[in-house]
C-alpha cells in the first residue's frame, strides 16, 4: 500500500497477494476475496503476473531513486564545503 507521502500514489490501488506452499495450491488474494490461482482463466493468471511484475519494477526503481537521492545529497554537502573557500559574489 502507499506511505504517507508517497509520489505514486497509483501503488494505492490493490496489489495481488498469493501465497503458496508444497501441501496447498496457491491462493490468490484480492481486495479482501480469496481465489484458486490454477482455477482461474489463463488471461487472468497473466493479468496477476503482469501486477506482480510492474510491483518489482516500482521497488526497484524507488530504491534506485533513494540511491540518487542520498548520492546527490552527499555532492550538495561536497560543493558547500568546497565553496566554503571561496569568496561569493556581492
Amino acid at each position: 500500500m502507499a506511505e504517507s507521502g508517497d509520489p505514486y500514489p497509483e501503488r494505492a490501488l490493490p496489489t495481488p497477494a498469493v501465497d503458496s506452499n508444497a501441501q496447498q495450491p496457491p491462493v490468490l488474494t484480492f481486495e479482501g476475496k480469496r481465489y484458486d490461482l490454477n482455477s482461474l482463466p489463463d488471461e487472468v493468471k497473466e493479468l496477476v503476473r503482469g501486477m506482480q511484475v510492474a510491483d518489482a519494477q516500482l521497488r526497484m526503481h524507488e530504491d534506485t531513486l533513494k540511491v540518487l537521492a542520498v548520492g546527490r545529497q552527499s555532492m550538495a554537502m561536497q560543493l558547500n564545503e568546497k565553496l566554503q573557500q571561496i569568496a561569493p559574489l556581492p
